[in-house]
Formats: C-alpha cells, structure tokens, sequence
C-alpha cells in the first residue's frame, strides 16, 4: 500500500496568512502541519508517499521533507493543477500510485488517541487483504458541514452524503480514506458536483454501490481536528501543546515514529537530533535515544 496527502489548496478560509505561504507549512504548536498526516500513514506501517500540492508549494515540501530516505521512507511529490476537489487530487496521485492499494489522508486533518496505531493497521490489512474501501466516522454535532455516514443497527454502511440539508446521523466521514486498487478507475466515472469539485465522496459513493464500502467509528478517545479555520487551528495547537506538557510525549513526531517502527536506528536518530541542536524538538530526539 502506497499513501497520498493532499497538501493543496488555496486555503481561503485562513487568508491573509495563506495569501503567502501553504497552509499545510504552518505550525500546530510545534511541529508543520503536514507532519500530523504523514504521522498517521507512518503509524498505518506505509513507507511510500506521495505528496500532493500546488506548483507554487511543491519545492517547500522538498525542502522540508526530503526524498524521505532518512526516516527510512520514500516520498515523492507530484502537482495538482487546480482546486478541483480531493478527487481530483487523488486523481493527481495516479501516475505514481495506481495499481497500488491507497492510503489518502488530508493534508490538514489531525487524529489522536488511544488504540489509533491498532486501527489504522486494521483497516489497512482489512483493504489489502478483502478489497473494497473503508472510512472513518467521528461523532460531529454539525454534520451538516460534512459528508455523513448513515449506518444499520449492525454498522453497515447504508449511504453517504456530502453536506445534506438533513442529515441522517451526526458521524462525519473523516479526511482518511482506504482504498484498494480499482479507486483510480472509479475516481475516473465521477462527474463534478455542484460546486464544480470532484468530490471523494463520489469515490466513496462508487465503493457503497458495489456493497464493498466499510466505516469504523472513532470512540470518544480519539480527538480529531480539521484545522482549515482559524478557531479550529488554534484549538488543534492547544490540544497538541496541553497533550504535549502533560505526558511529555510528543503527537505526530514523525522521527520517533520511524525509529519505533525500526525504519532507522539509534545512530540516525541520534544524528538527526544533533542537526536540529538545542531546540526542544532535538532535545526530545535525543532523549528518546538515550532512553532506549
């Protein structure tokens, strides 16, 4: 299984400040946002990634994140042309990740709590192993500004609806999205919605008419943010930091997850610490070193 994070976007809602730099290069507390995503493919056990974003972004990313190689990963990036939709940046993916079973995540959802790592691992081996598609439902008390998941009293998905008028549930499908290797030819038969966009919950809509398109709803002890706003990014930062101070463990630290998966060793976490010197960040590497 390859990953796709859609990093695009004009990000409107958060001008000015993203009149000049990509929403997704912004900090939530102390870390980039894109680190929260990449995180949680990384945790789902994915090494390949491909990151999608605006011509005016892409060299950002490179600079930031490199060719991946020393978190013992492997990231490529590719352009998406236009806001089109998440379908349509998926669809932007497709040169470097059809034939592949896909992990989409976006670029500025951010997901925590206990048991995550279990889960993501879960629906991945579910998709590789059975096909079809599986997605995320959290409890939102304004459904109306997602696209919701309408399920049987055994937990089937019975439809799934962006932004209705009266939605049937209060369970948001979340910006996290397994795929098996038919999502390209299904992206492909979607047409524009209203708006214009293509929608992925068109793709998800293609899956749900095949019967092949399962939901696991996060408990009460996941938190999850969209931080496409300014009171929703801020709240994702205070969350980030209070979490942060209270067990100091950090939440989408990308190099500890890779040395806990064993992708890099004690020597290149421990180099990586030392590039980023007397910071707290280098400071919690090199704690994480010497612990071990």
């Amino acid at each position: 299984m390859k990953a796709v994070i859609l990093a695009g976007g004009s990000a409107t809602r958060l001008f000015p400040v993203t009149q000049v730099i990509n929403k997704h290069l912004l900090p939530i507390y102390n870390k980039p946002m894109i680190y929260y995503p990449l995180s949680l493919v990384m945790l789902a056990g994915i090494r390949d990634v491909v990151i999608v974003a605006g011509e005016v972004d892409i060299e950002n990313y490179k600079r930031l994140l490199g060719d991946g190689s020393h978190l013992g990963a492997s990231f490529d990036y590719l352009i998406q042309d236009a806001p089109k939709g998440l379908a349509h940046g998926l669809m932007a993916a497709a040169p470097l990740v059809e034939g592949d079973c896909v992990c989409l995540a976006l670029g500025d959802n951010i997901f925590f709590g206990h048991g995550l790592p279990e889960l993501l691992r879960d629906a991945r081996s579910a998709v590789e192993k059975d096909g079809g598609a599986c997605v995320f439902g959290y409890y939102v008390p304004d459904p109306e500004r997602f696209g919701v998941l309408e399920l049987d009293k055994d937990g089937k998905v019975v439809s799934i609806i962006e932004k209705p008028a009266s939605p049937k549930s209060h369970y948001a499908a979340v910006g996290l999205y397994f795929y098996d290797k038919t999502v390209f030819e299904k992206a492909r038969r979607i047409k524009p919605s209203g708006r214009g966009e293509y929608e992925i919950t068109s793709v998800n809509e293609e899956y749900l008419k095949e019967g092949r398109l399962a939901a696991k709803l996060l408990g009460r002890g996941v938190a999850w943010f969209d931080a496409g706003t300014y009171d929703s990014f801020l709240e994702a930062g205070e969350f980030v930091a209070t979490i942060e101070r209270k067990t100091g463990l950090m939440i989408g630290c990308v190099e500890e997850i890779s040395y806990r998966n064993g992708w890099i060793d004690k020597r290149q976490l421990i180099s990586i610490a030392e590039r980023l010197g007397k910071t707290s960040y280098g400071r919690y590497l090199a704690r994480l070193a010497d612990e071990e």
